[in-house]
């Protein structure tokens, strides 16, 4: 199989098209996350490489844009900065595209089904359907959570074949999350040869205790992974060949009526 590397990579830029207040902009936006609400200038800054004057009038900007909160000293972003997401989520076609087909799986196995993509070093859920009684749980649309630790994220990386994913691996840090996470390369190269071998993923408890993930890549007819399609549920008293066994081939059947689609 081969890789896509709009998945995962950006394609190269000529000096003369790079806008740096751009790529400040919106680092001075990424400096925001759950641990880090609100932010002083000099915070803002520090996160992003800034002087904390430099910070100060992006953020002022962007306040005066109407995309930042401030009371004068803390900054925060506002509803606003959903526009940018949501315009992705309006203009993208593969979303779209899925969106029926995880209608479908959930409603055959009554799971949380998900649509991941690879953002750089983290799975990306871009859509999402489930059963009423699951929505409370899982994944929001949007979230992000290191590759590796999720069975989307290790059905897209084994799709890319071998030598890509190496390449993926080498700059990375792997965390542990829970007593079962691998975070030894080695044992990751090989589960990654065991998911390419056999065409889906399992990941139990990797990031969260008592929750596994089964996953199938989508690709298109040329064999380039786009994404894949995901399953997250509480393991229970459910075995994990009980639960692949129920599960798989529903996500299978979907992957397979996708292929010429995307």
């Amino acid at each position: 199989m081969t890789q896509n590397l709009t998945a995962w990579n950006t394609p190269p830029l000529e000096k003369r098209d790079w806008i740096a207040g751009l790529e400040k902009g919106l680092a001075v936006i990424e400096a925001f996350d759950d641990q880090h609400p609100r932010l002083t200038a000099s915070q803002a800054g520090t996160r992003c490489g800034l002087t904390r004057t430099a910070a100060r009038r992006y953020l002022l900007t962007l306040a005066h844009l109407g995309y930042v909160g401030t009371d004068g000293k803390l900054f925060w972003l506002t509803p606003r900065i959903l526009r940018l997401g949501h315009a992705y989520l309006e203009s993208a076609r593969l979303p779209r595209l899925v969106q029926p087909f995880l209608q479908r799986i959930a409603g055959g196995t009554q799971e949380v089904a998900y649509l991941g993509v690879l953002d750089g070093g983290e799975t990306v859920y871009i859509a999402r359907s489930g059963a009423h009684r699951h929505m409370n749980t899982g994944y929001m649309l949007g979230s992000r959570v290191q590759a590796q630790v999720t069975a989307a994220g290790m059905a897209i990386l084994a799709s890319m074949g071998e030598a890509a994913a190496d390449e993926w691996l080498a700059p990375r840090t792997l965390g542990t999350f829970t007593p079962f996470t691998l975070s030894s390369k080695e044992a990751l190269r090989g589960e990654l040869a065991r998911v390419r071998r056999q065409g889906w993923a399992l990941s139990e408890q990797q990031m969260e205790l008592n929750f596994r993930g089964i996953a199938v890549p989508l690709l298109d007819r040329n064999n380039l992974v786009h994404g894949a399609i995901s399953i997250t549920m509480p393991i229970n008293q459910e075995t994990s060949e009980d639960a692949v066994k129920r599960v798989l081939p529903v996500l299978q059947e979907a992957a397979r009526s996708l292929r010429n689609l995307i």
